[in-house]
């Protein structure tokens, strides 16, 4: 019964947790950006317009530069991402979803560590990690010393 009873206090804590990152600054700011990406029609063209090439792109890739479309996909596929990501809205989502990962990673590193300083805690990108413990994980396939 001891099990079950830590597992509820568990839970319980669990859902505090999910309930404070819900309303935090932080997923606020995401919610927001989230609201005004999907409610302009500019951007939203841009991003269908990447997606349909996107589809395109997988199909060249099948053939690599043998396909005969192989040039133009790729120059349009370039353009339409460089227009999607220079758009003002796509720009703060993306900026939005970091800062609400950043937050992520750091309670998954805390509570991993909680647990033992030895949990591999998977977060974003490791190559720009800064925690020196390596309690984030590794990516460097165990040269650091760390695995």
């Amino acid at each position: 019964m001891l099990a079950t009873l830590e597992r509820v206090e568990l839970l319980e804590q669990a859902e505090q947790l999910a309930k404070m990152v819900l309303e935090s600054e932080i997923a606020e700011q995401y919610q927001i950006c989230l609201y005004k990406l999907q409610s302009n029609r500019e951007s939203q063209r841009k991003i269908k317009r990447f997606v349909s090439l996107k589809e395109l792109y997988d199909e060249v890739q099948r053939f690599g530069k043998y396909h005969p479309d192989y040039k133009k996909v790729m120059t349009q596929i370039r353009e339409s991402k460089r227009e999607m990501d220079l758009d003002p809205l796509v720009a703060e989502f993306k900026l939005a979803e970091n800062d609400l990962q950043d937050l992520l990673d750091a309670i998954s590193i805390i509570v991993g560590g909680a647990v033992s300083e030895h949990i591999k805690v998977p977060t974003g990108n490791q190559f720009f990690e800064t925690n020196s413990n390596h309690r984030s994980g590794c990516g460097g396939g165990g040269s650091c010393g760390c695995g």
